[in-house]
């Protein structure tokens, strides 16, 4: 039966194929419903499958002539209009806009003046020089697309964490409720929470391994099955690629902590375990003192661990490790000294200080903003829009005169809130590409929280993007540098920046660095935010959400944090409204 990650990615194709049409209006309603199908928190397809259609209409952004293109997708597993837009423009979309510069619109271009439908085709027209003979087209840009097609490549082979996940929850909720199924959960780069994995591992401890391999093959939502064995099975659901592996219970926690990896933390790991006489693999933990010949089989020894993942590390004399943190950077030693951080969670998140209304390019109202984060149970809530400046799509951006009218706009949806959660007018500022922010002096004195984000020149040296985002971090008006690099994961790789040495900045002057939670860019990404706090830095995981649905991003930006080590003091939104206060003023 199809995810709800399927459904979004036929709603993001349809939208991406009307662009290239130039179709107006209907692409940008077709990303908003497939943005708030992926978070939607049922799964769609099996309401709908139960008859339930009316829980179609609990979607926002999905009216009627999107609901009924999703019954028709669970009941048929195609959409009629889909397939003929495809038909129409038989093109390997997905693909081709990787290519940084090359969007849906560029895409259709293509093909009808010069037929190009792939990668390959993309590539040997760039050598030939045909793509800058094509109107609107030049020689920078076609060197442009030449230069930035071996890394659309590599970006295709792996998904986004937004992407992947509801998929891997679906699937353990199928397999959960497989009678023969005694314990099941991810493993791999999906349960580290990697910003991108390659594909979905579950791992199965059971006694009925054929009965297990028989009952994931079931699964409605498999579009393929890759391969099968006894105990291991390869199928794809969409375009992600789905590894189940099942082992016998008593092993279930050695076999997750193996499979869970990083590879370097398990080579750390089995070394801090020689050390010891130990051996681990993915058997268990095994006492060798006495033998030997540790290598002369995996099961040498005696046998102290592996019907838990905690017994492992407790074989060794160590706390239990976060998956998050099993990337060699320095989470053994922490462990065997005691000194692990207590990691933020959910709960600990009391506030978001970068959203986004319809004042610029968002969906919703204020109020209708306002009370999604007080749904949240919020203690507080940043409204900062757009402002204008370069990088940003179209002419969303405000100006000084419409900032200071919204802050009124702000104010007067507080005031009628009666205190029931705090609102911050805020403005999302474009930090130019000599560090600089537009906003008028009274501008800045009306508004509570700004956050800078770099949105354009996002191709600069080393040196200058350091020296632009440390120029931002010193103004003393700016309170959050928003998604320092700008990158968009398997789009474009953004600044390049040492994260130490603007986390010192960020201390020195009571800056804040961002976590974007968006699926699309996770920003700063874990081993960055690790080297920010060390230097003393204060961080902010905010969802930069346009509309409600996209509040929900705050679990990806919350194990993005927990992937740098953050704590909850670390995380100013994390923090009690009056200290939050103090921090902004």
């Amino acid at each position: 039966m199809a995810t709800n990650a399927e459904l979004a990615a036929r709603f993001e194709e349809f939208a991406n194929l009307l662009e290239a049409d130039d179709v107006e209006y209907k692409p940008r309603a077709y990303r908003r419903a497939a943005e708030n199908i992926l978070a939607h928190p049922m799964p769609i397809a099996e309401q709908v499958a139960a008859g339930d259609e009316a829980a179609i209409e609990n979607i926002e952004g999905v009216g009627d002539a999107i609901g009924s293109k999703i019954v028709e997708y669970v009941q048929t597993g195609t959409i009629e209009e889909l397939e003929a837009l495809r038909e129409e423009l038989p093109v390997k979309m997905a693909d081709l806009t990787r290519v940084e510069g090359v969007g849906p619109k560029t895409v259709g271009t293509l093909y009808r003046e010069l037929g190009i439908e792939t990668l390959d085709d993309l590539e040997t027209a760039a050598e030939a020089g045909e793509i800058q003979s094509v109107k609107g087209f030049g020689p920078k840009t076609e060197q442009n697309i030449l230069e930035n097609i071996e890394f659309a490549r590599t970006i295709g082979q792996r998904q986004l964490l937004g992407e992947a996940r509801p998929l891997a929850d679906d699937v353990l909720a199928y397999l959960e409720g497989l009678e023969a199924v005694d314990r099941v959960e991810v493993a791999g780069s999906i349960r580290r929470w990697r910003e991108t994995i390659g594909d979905v591992d579950v791992l199965v401890g059971t006694d009925d391994d054929r009965g297990v391999v028989e009952g994931f093959l079931e699964w409605g939502s498999i579009d393929d099955e890759i391969e099968s064995g006894p105990t291991k099975a390869s199928v794809r659901v969409g375009e992600v690629r789905v590894d189940l592996r099942v082992v016998v219970p008593a092993e279930f926690g050695s076999a997750l902590q193996y499979f869970t990896g990083s590879r370097d933390h398990n080579v750390g790991l089995r070394n801090y375990a020689i050390e010891r006489d130990m051996k681990l693999n993915e058997y268990g933990a095994f006492d060798v003192s006495d033998i030997e010949d540790p290598d002369a089989g995996q099961r040498v020894g005696e046998r102290v661990a592996g019907d838990t993942e905690v017994g492992m590390y407790e074989a060794l004399g160590l706390p239990w490790i976060p998956p998050e943190l099993r990337e060699d950077r320095g989470e053994i030693d922490a462990a065997a000294a005691n000194g692990l951080p207590e990691l933020l969670t959910r709960e600990d998140i009391r506030g978001d200080l970068h959203t986004h209304t319809e004042w610029s390019d968002g969906n919703n109202t204020i109020e209708e903003m306002v009370m999604a984060a007080a749904d949240c149970g919020y203690d507080y809530y940043a409204v900062a829009d757009h402002a204008e400046g370069p990088g940003v799509v179209g002419d969303m951006g405000l100006s000084d005169a419409e900032i200071l009218q919204q802050v009124e706009a702000v104010r007067a949806v507080a005031e009628d809130l009666e205190g029931d959660i705090e609102v911050f007018a805020g403005i999302e500022a474009n930090i130019d590409a000599d560090g600089a922010i537009d906003l008028g002096d009274d501008v800045i004195d009306a508004l509570d929280v700004i956050v800078a984000s770099p949105h354009s020149a996002l191709d600069q040296s080393p040196g200058d993007a350091e020296t632009r985002l440390l120029r931002a971090i010193e103004n003393p008006a700016i309170d959050v540098i928003g998604h320092p690099s700008g990158r968009l994961l398997n789009d474009r790789e953004g600044l390049a920046l040492d994260a130490a040495t603007l986390g010192s900045a960020a201390a020195d002057n009571g800056t804040a660095l961002e976590v974007n939670a968006n699926p699309r860019r996770l920003d700063l990404w874990g081993s960055a935010v690790q080297a920010a706090i060390d230097e003393g830095a204060v961080i902010a995981v905010n969802t930069d959400a346009h509309r409600p649905a996209s509040l929900e991003y705050v679990r990806w930006g919350v194990h993005t944090a927990r992937r740098g080590w953050a704590e909850p003091a670390d995380v100013v939104n994390c923090w009690a409204l009056e200290d939050v206060r103090e921090f902004l003023h």
